[in-house]
């Protein structure tokens, strides 16, 4: 079991990708007080492990009621991560959050940004939805399906971390270090992705 919790809290860490946020988030709040901040963080991330528990919990049978069988949905979601994590190495997810984020910032009449963009799509977004049901898929048992919620909980605790402490977080590490950090996370998502198609591609062809 602590195998599988490293494996789905390392996954999911990578894909919902906390020091990455955080700048964002200490953009979009730069007007808010200290206290509206973290109270604005910890709502978005209640919103976001809500939406991911819920694919979690009940993934498998709207795949069922589409009709899409498990490993078709595999290969999809490893060639979707595949993609995020192409666009994290050559720091292009970062570009397109930081777009959003000043489009948010230029509406005014917007200033709540826990459920958007926050929640969704920056925390439980295509990427981390797509994860946990992979990652769902491979739970066999009560003890197993605890161990992948608990990974979940436990990187939305460091993401809710990351985004409470984002302004100060921001001074200290500074541009050049986070950039490094995405590419270093993205190279790892990348392999993970393949695991993922590979995986499918044996069972469809086995």
């Amino acid at each position: 079991m602590l195998d599988l919790f490293i494996s789905a809290f390392v996954t999911l860490f990578v894909v919902i990708d906390p020091p990455g946020c955080a700048p964002i988030y200490a953009g979009l709040t730069s007007g808010a007080t200290a206290r509206q901040a973290t109270s604005m963080a910890a709502r978005a991330c209640v919103i976001a492990a809500l939406i991911l528990v819920g694919f979690a919990l009940f993934g498998e049978a709207l795949l069922g009621a589409l009709h899409i069988e498990l490993n078709s949905f595999r290969i999809a979601g490893g060639i979707m991560l595949f993609v995020i994590a192409l666009d994290m190495v050559f720091e292009k997810r970062t570009q397109r959050r930081e777009e959003r984020a000043e489009k948010i910032k230029l509406t005014p009449e917007v200033e709540d940004v826990s459920v958007f963009p926050m929640a969704m799509p920056m925390i439980a977004g295509p990427g981390s939805i797509a994860t946990i049901m992979l990652l769902m898929a491979r739970a066999e048992g009560t003890e197993a399906t605890l161990a992948i919620l608990g990974a979940m909980l436990a990187v939305l605790l460091l993401t809710f971390a990351a985004l409470a402490a984002a302004g100060p977080l921001m001074k200290l590490l500074g541009t050049r270090v986070e950039a490094v950090i995405t590419r270093l996370l993205g190279v790892l998502l990348a392999a993970l992705a393949a695991q993922y198609v590979v995986d499918g591609v044996k069972v469809v062809l086995g």
